[in-house]
Order: C-alpha cells, then structure tokens, then sequence
C-alpha cells in the first residue's frame, strides 16, 4: 500500500489537452461551483463577480458584486488585507427555489447575501445581513446547503465566536452549544451532505445532514492529546431544538471520529482538507470520500452502510436514567412517536442534559477498505469528485478526480479497494491550486475552479491511446479496443466487439506487430538502441536472441535507461537481436527489435566511387592514392593525426614565445624607449619573405583573430637623433610543405567520424575510442575567443543531434 499509486501510468503536459477549454476574466478567485444538468449552466462565484457559463462551451453572462471603496476603507482600518481580505469573496452559491438563486459573500469583512435571477439576469436591491449565514474572510472553513428552503452553514461566523453549525431560514434558527461543555474546539468545516434517510424508511426515520471537519481533540489519552483529529458531525433536518433545555441549540447533534490510518505502519491521518459524496442506489449506500493532509496525501472512504446508526447509535448507555433513554439516541422516529415524542421539543430534559455534555461518540467511523485508498508521499491533493461508470462486464466502477495544490489533475479508477490512476494532467502553465471541480454526466466533462480561471475538460479521451495494450492497460472504464482503435464506449451503440478490462488490466490483446530495426557498428563504438515505452508504469526489459539480460553492472558492457539499452565499446560477440519488451502488470509486450552487427571495419557505401588501381599499375608521373578510409579512420591513424598536431603546436608556442621575448629586449635596448614596429616588420617582410609567403601570412593573421596582434605605433622619429636601426627579421612558423598550420586552438576543424560522417569539432575536442571526448586545458586568453565553443556546448550539441536523429528501418544503419 505504500507503493501504491507512487507512479502514474500516463502523464499529459499542457499543450496536450485534448478538448480542454477556458475561462478567464479580469478577476480571481473562481473557488465557487454550482452546476445545473436540466438547465445546461455552471454558476462561478469568484472576487466580486458571480458568472453564468454555457456548460456545453463556457462562455459568460456576469453580475458584479464588488464591495465599495468606503467599505474596503473600513476593512483596512480593521487590519485586513488590502489584496486579498478587503474584497467581497462570493462564499455561498446555491439554488434556492425555481426561478431565484441564493447567494453570500464576505463584502470586506461585512458579509452580505443576496437572491439573484436564475441566469442572471439581475440582482435584488434589497440585501440581507450575512453575519450568521457566511464567515468574514476568504480563508475560514466553511460549508453551506440549502434544503427544503433551509439555509445549514456551519463556520466561525464573528472574529471571537466559537465555530457551529446553525439553520438560519426560515425561524426558528438552531445552533450548537457552547456551556457548560464546547462541542467544537477550533474546528475547520470542509464539507456537508445531506443523505434523505427517510426515503423508503421503514422506521420513519428523518433525514441527516453530515458535516465534515478537523478540530483539537480533547481526548484525554496518550494519542490523541492536544492534537487535531478528523471528524464527523450530525443533526436530524426535523430538528427544532429543545423546550427549555437545548432551546434553540440542537437535540440530534452527535459527532464521531473519522480513521483514516495505517495500522501496521503506526501511520495516522488526521487532517481533513475536503470531502465529496457519492449518492448510492439507496441512502444506506451512500459514499463519502475524503482527502487527509499530513506528511503525505491520503484517500479514505466511507459509508453509511457501516457507520449509521451503528456508529451514531451507541453512546454511553445509562440505565439509570428514567424515563430510560432509548438504546441510541436517533432521529424522531415511529419508535418515540408510539411514545408520545413527535418532535424534539417533547424530549424530556434528562435525556436532553446527558445530549449536552455527551456529544462525542465512543465509537469510531472506520474507512470502508480499513486503510487508504491511496497514499502518496509526493502530492497534496486539495479536492476530488467522483462518479459511477458502468464497464463492459456490467460492474459500476468509480472514476475520481483529483485536484492537486500545484494545478494538475489526476484521474483513477477505484479497483478492488485502491485508486489505479490512469492519468496526470497539467492544468496551467503556473502553478495554482485546485480549489473547486464539478462533474457533468450530461456535458460528459469535468469543470476545475482556480485562482486564475475555470477548465473545462472531457471525462475521458480514449483515442489518445494508439495500440490495444495501451487502451486495455488504462483500465479506464469508459474505453473500449474493436480491433483497430481504442473508442469510448458510452457512444457505441454496439458494444459486441469493443474489449475492456478495467479488473485486471492484462487481458483482451493478441500479440501486435513489432518494429524491426538494424544496426551496423565498429568494434569499439557505443551503440544506443532506442526504446519509447508509453506508460510510466512499464519497466523495460531486453533480451539478446530471446535470453534476457542479466545485471548492467560495470563490467557487463551494457547500460539500461529509460530511453534504451547503451552498448558501451562494442564487440563481434555482442552481435544478435536485441529485444526491447515493456513488462506491466505480469504482461510482456514486446516494443523493437534491433538486427545489430558488430563489424571490424565499415563497408563503403553504395554510392562510393569505385577504388583505385594499386600504386604499381599507376603511371609514373601520377601521384600517390590516398590511403585506403578504413586506414585514415582506425584509432591508431587518428591518435598519431592528434599527437602530430599537438606536437606543431607546441613548437609555433616556442618560436612566437622565442619571438617575444626578442622583441621585449629591442624595445628595453632603445635609449629613446620608442620602437617603430610598423617599419621593422615591413623590412623582416621585405628581406625574408616572397609575396606569396606574405600573402600566405595575411591570410592566416585574417583568419585567427583570437591570436595575440601587436598594433604599430604612429610617433616619428626625433630630428636630431638617428633613426633606430631596423628590428632584425622574424623567424618564419614552421609549416608542412602542404598542409598550413592552425595558429589557435579555438579554430574550427572538420575531422571524419568512424562511421564516415562529418562532424565539425573544436580542435580541443579530442575524440578517443569511439565515443568517448577529453577536453585539453587552455589558457585564459585562447578560453576567451569568441571562435572558441566549451566542450560541454559542442557535446550537447552533437549528442542533441543525435537524439533527435530519425532511426529508419533501413537493412544497415550505421550507430552513430
């Protein structure tokens, strides 16, 4: 379970999201979503704006609702934030009859709520006092309903109250209690739900709403001391409170403690950052599912099947109460209705008193799977939602989705008691938090709230998956493979060809065609045999003439990552089939397959020129052919080209060092200290050199600018002195008879690859046993050419080319 869920099978970047559309205006903050299928509109209430949007394309109908410049005034006076406390933050957003919405925002630190038209067409002029109904800033925990024309919030409403729950409309308004015992202690409310338990009720029972929240726990054991735990709240909707005891606060109340933990591992979960529900076919089957924070993101479920009324049925029991209390307290039912008890106001105060001071439940609410669904050390997630997918097998699988704090969206398929999750999705270029999403059967898309803006996204893309391993593999539930393309079911009519295996995820494909590819190498060269597997959940396996490879360590000649197998100096006996298989799910797929030859030297290609004769059957008078490419290109030729280079170079260094100092001592002999550089260079030209050598040598100081140059000095000579005599002549560079001398080693040099290509390298770029580059040191002055590439820049760049070099199915492609 630790492990679970760490990798992702399929990530997708942003520029990837296929029918991903966007919302944005001029304001922020788009944390609160409500969606209406029958209407076909997603209502966005954000800072100081609330949007109507076409749920099939979100385009938009505004009202404005911004707080005045002398109401922010006095929320500065207060101490508040003016970027982001001293706004009117649209906190409630709900459908409160027909034709009317409901709506509340904290309208800088003074809440206000108001009715709005359904599609906004506009706002009431009259406002109604929010204090009561939604918290003063942006940030306050807090969750609202509207049932049966029943406002339920639970939040801290003013700057020093405890946190509560009450129902505000219509009267009489009901509450929690605060003495003589607290039954909330800095609770942060993230959610609420109402479940109609009294549908279908053979008791009947009344309906329940549930509130979600994380608060310090009182406990007084080792544990749970001093520490904040995750809780469940509930009150019955028919209660009206208490006749004289509890009057106007709750008689149903009674709160649990929600378990999300490892056992075995001593991992505990306490922190609730929200919850969603699922409704079930019945209210007994009703689901929650909850995201803990802690040092790493948990998933838990839970179910009322297991938690009501066993849970909040079981409290303390006490015989010695009379009347005796029944053996939970419970909602009105038949039971206390035979009794004589219809409503909460008939409750007799005993029991009421032992409600009061006794709202905690001793027994604990555990999670459906008795551990997470998923546990992730890498991600904070901050919302999910989740809906009922009917698979090809006829069983209802859950798909979630997962909003994290950084702005990605991960979405997974709950199989046999944990998440499978099939894909990451990057949801905006900077990184935000997922604040709200909503999901649209009818629209078959999913909506995301953020700071920045609303998404809208489809529930699923199965044609982004290309081969029927991938689409079976996903085990998304809404994708099908017929033989050629992976399609979404939901849109089949004919369902009878289409295969899926969202249970185990390995079943449904016959072996598919596999790429052929070859390679031709040198003995000695690095080969890297490519291999792109799709899923991040897939290890790659290889094998050599259908043996599998065994261990990469430094002296097996291989090295495995994830884009291929290197074959480091290659040998005859590494020839064979190279083999790259993606092993998933116990599954072995095979990816390529590589022909690879080892060979001792290259063959020409089909296009060389036809050799020479031998040198014997040429005329005398014909010069002597070139050495054959093999001899030009072996090691051996290519170290003795590399020493024979370094050699010149060394001794150009000695004559100009030589020459230097020769010119140092002239300029120190001189009694006037003054040195006519310009004419003792044209009288060493004129004396020791032809105008071929001269025209040679401009060319050369043209072409190697990053060299040291000495500028002539334009001062003449002193009319009573005798001009200096000539500097005597500079001695000539050594050169070859055929090949001119490169005066630095930041000049660019062509030099043949083994494999007969050309690769432009710096000369300090020395190439050694294929593949392998050593870089020669060099002075601060050669360093600083601008000729001059660092070898990190020239072996990027060649080893970049080589990425993205197009590998093609030809019968010998060279390596390299």
């Amino acid at each position: 379970i630790l492990s679970t869920g760490e990798l992702i099978r399929a990530d997708t970047r942003l520029l990837s999201l296929l029918g991903c559309r966007r919302f944005q205006s001029s304001v922020v903050n788009y944390s609160t979503l409500l969606l209406e299928e029958d209407m076909g509109l997603l209502y966005v209430g954000a800072r100081g704006a609330v949007f109507a949007l076409n749920a099939t394309d979100i385009s938009d109908s505004t009202i404005e609702w911004e707080a005045s410049e002398e109401q922010k005034q006095q929320c500065l006076s207060k101490g508040k934030d003016d970027k982001t406390e001293c706004y009117n933050h649209i906190r409630f957003l709900q459908r409160f009859n027909s034709t009317h919405l409901y709506m509340c925002g904290t309208h800088a630190f003074e809440p206000l709520c108001a009715y709005i038209v359904s599609n906004l067409q506009y706002m009431s002029s009259e406002f109604e006092e929010g204090r009561e109904k939604c918290p003063y800033g942006p940030a306050t925990g807090y969750t609202g309903l509207i049932v049966d024309q029943q406002m339920y919030t639970a939040s801290q409403y003013e700057f020093q109250c405890s946190p509560d729950i009450r129902r505000n409309d219509p009267y009489p308004m009901v509450r929690t209690e605060e003495a003589p015992t607290r039954w909330f202690h800095e609770a942060d409310f993230v959610g609420s739900a109402l479940v109609r338990e009294s549908e279908g009720s053979t008791t009947g029972d009344d309906d329940k709403i549930y509130y979600f929240f994380t608060e310090k726990s009182q406990e007084q054991t080792p544990y749970y001391s001093h520490i904040r735990v995750a809780r469940v709240g509930r009150v019955c909707k028919g209660d009206r409170g208490g006749l004289l005891t509890l009057q106007k606060r709750w008689t149903s109340f009674l709160k649990a403690t929600l378990v999300c933990s490892l056992p075995e591992y001593n991992l505990h979960f306490n922190v609730l950052r929200s919850i969603y529900t699922l409704p079930g076919h019945t209210p007994h089957d009703t689901l929650f599912y909850g995201v803990f924070k802690g040092e790493s993101a948990q998933i838990c479920s839970y179910s009322t099947k297991y938690s009501d009324p066993q849970t909040f049925s079981t409290f303390c029991y006490d015989e010695s109460f009379s009347p005796p209390l029944p053996s939970y307290l419970q909602c009105i039912t038949d039971q206390l209705r035979s009794r004589g008890i219809n409503s909460s106001t008939s409750l007799p105060d005993d029991m009421l008193n032992f409600v009061r001071r006794h709202p905690l439940m001793s027994q604990q609410v555990m999670s459906t799977e008795q551990r997470p669904l998923l546990f992730r050390r890498t991600t904070d997630y901050t919302q999910l939602v989740a809906h009922r997918v009917e698979g090809l097998d006829g069983q209802n699988y859950h798909l979630l989705f997962m909003g994290t704090d950084d702005g990605w969206l991960h979405r997974a398929v709950e199989v046999k008691g944990h998440l499978h999750i099939i894909e990451e999705l990057q949801l905006f270029d900077q990184p935000q938090r997922v604040d709200s999403l909503v999901i649209s059967h009818t629209q078959m898309s999913v909506y995301v709230g953020s700071p920045s803006g609303v998404v809208q996204l489809p529930l699923s893309t199965c044609n982004r998956y290309n081969s029927c391993y991938d689409c079976i593999f996903s085990r998304d539930p809404y994708c099908g493979w017929d033989g050629q393309d992976c399609l979404d079911i939901t849109a089949q009519t004919d369902r009878s060809n289409l295969t899926q295996d969202v249970l185990y995820g390995n079943r449904g494909c016959d072996n598919e065609p596999v790429q052929h590819r070859s390679r031709s190498v040198m003995v000695g060269d690095d080969v890297l045999l490519q291999c792109e597997i799709s899923s991040n959940l897939a290890t790659p396996v290889w094998t050599l003439d259908g043996s599998e490879l065994q261990g990469y360590g430094l002296d097996s000649g291989f090295r495995v990552g994830t884009d291929g197998l290197l074959v480091i100096e290659s040998q005859p006996e590494q020839s064979g089939e190279y083999t790259c298989h993606a092993l998933e799910n116990g599954v072995r797929v095979a990816v390529v397959k590589y022909s690879v030859t080892v060979r001792l030297d290259m063959p020409l290609p089909p296009s060389a020129p036809a050799p020479l004769p031998p040198t014997s059957e040429l005329p005398p008078s014909a010069p002597a052919p070139p050495p054959p490419t093999s001899e030009l290109l072996s090691p051996r030729s290519m170290e003795a080209m590399y020493l024979s280079l370094i050699t010149i170079l060394g001794g150009l260094c000695l004559v100009l060092t030589v020459v230097l100092l020769y010119l140092g001592f002239c300029l120190r002999g001189s009694h006037r200290g003054k040195y006519s550089l310009r004419a003792a260079a044209a009288a060493a030209a004129s004396a020791n050199h032809t105008d071929r050598k001269r025209k040679h040598r401009k060319q050369q100081q043209k072409r190697h600018r990053g060299f040291l140059q000495i500028v002539p000095r334009e001062g003449q000579p002193s009319p009573n002195k005798d001009p200096p005599p000539p500097a005597p002549p500079l001695p000539p560079p050594p050169q070859t008879p055929d090949t001119p001398l490169n005066q630095s080693e930041c000049d660019l040099q062509d030099f043949p690859s083994p494999n007969g290509l050309s690769a432009t390298l710096p000369s300090v770029l020395r190439r050694m046993h294929g593949n392998s580059y050593m870089l020669l040191r060099q002075s601060e002055a050669e360093s600083s050419s601008p000729l001059c590439r660092s070898f990190t820049e020239e072996l990027n760049t060649i080893l970049e080319k080589r990425k993205h070099t197009q590998l093609l199915p030809k019968p010998n492609e060279s390596s390299l």
